[in-house]
């Protein structure tokens, strides 16, 4: 394979899976960007969205979709209560108090299905999938059906919060929630529809995920997490349009440098994470905001 054909070949790879760092990022970007909070729980939401679909396929025997639609209602109602139980009592408390609360959630996640499951890695059922190939390029029916599918869940999102008045009131909540509370809009209701929202998306990431890279372990939505976090940062977190860009960026970065620069630099594999965390402190060192940031309060 010439380097040209290598380099297509992780671009195709980057866009497949900055399609689902882009997915789960825009979880953290929604929540923050009314609440202000970082939910480090948002990963391990993920792994439960993995895992849900896991039982159901394995257990009773469902197909995929039918597996996906359940873990993302049972995400839902999970994020949902989340944030009524944990969240929202510390809604006037210092944010360290919220950060810390939500490190704590991460680890009750991750503890319970440690528990219930065990801590060693189980292959996951994905579904068998046909090669495309294009000359020497070649790729899954799953990919092209992951990509797509990620990219209409984001185009809906965006036209949700742009058109719909549940999306107008997310909007005037994260600019102002007392002066929204004013006008009528009932925050809560706005908190947690961006939870909920946010659960979703993360479930149907961690389904995604788990088809691309067939294992899940209870650890499995550290990694993804705290890259989609990265990526809402990049982007410009509290903006779902730089949560997409993050995603989609971090993707191509982490692909290029494993499976392009591997072949000038045997060492780039293992430097994958570390130029990713560089890149992000060389853009907000730039630009503290993010790349499509401004100066301003952060929108959602």
């Amino acid at each position: 394979m010439d380097y040209m054909t290598l380099f297509i070949q992780q671009v195709i790879n980057g866009l497949h899976i900055g399609s689902i760092y882009a997915l789960i990022a825009l979880g953290y970007t929604m929540v923050y960007g009314i609440v202000k909070l970082i939910n480090f729980a948002h990963g391990d939401i993920m792994m439960v969205g993995a895992y849900t679909a896991f039982i159901f396929m394995t257990t009773y025997n469902q197909n995929i979709i039918v597996a996906l639609i359940i873990a993302v209602l049972f995400c839902s109602i999970l994020g949902f209560t989340i944030e009524k139980v944990a969240y929202k009592p510390l809604r006037k408390a210092p944010r360290m108090w919220a950060l810390i609360t939500a490190i704590g959630v991460s680890f009750f996640l991750e503890s319970t299905v440690m528990v219930l499951f065990g801590a060693n890695p189980k292959p996951f059922p994905a579904p068998q999938s046909s090669l495309i190939k294009i000359g020497n390029l070649q790729f899954s029916q799953l990919m092209i059906i992951s990509l797509v599918l990620s990219v209409i869940l984001m185009l809906s999102l965006e036209r949700f919060i742009q058109t719909t008045r549940l999306g107008k009131a997310m909007r005037a909540s994260s600019e102002d929630a007392e002066a929204a509370a004013l006008m009528g809009i009932s925050v809560n209701k706005t908190i947690s529809t961006a939870f909920i929202i946010g659960s979703a998306l993360a479930a149907i990431g961690g389904v995604l995920f788990a088809v691309a890279y067939p294992q899940i372990k209870p650890m499995m939505g550290v990694m993804p997490g705290l890259k989609a976090f990265i990526a809402a940062v990049l982007g410009g977190i509290g903006i779902i349009p730089g949560a997409v860009l993050g995603g989609f960026l971090l993707g191509l970065i982490e692909s290029l440098t494993k499976g392009f620069l591997s072949a000038f630099w045997p060492d780039a594999t293992l430097w994958a994470d570390a130029i990713l965390f560089s890149i992000l402190i060389l853009v907000l060192l730039i630009k503290p905001s993010g790349i499509l940031g401004k100066n301003i309060r952060e929108k959602v």
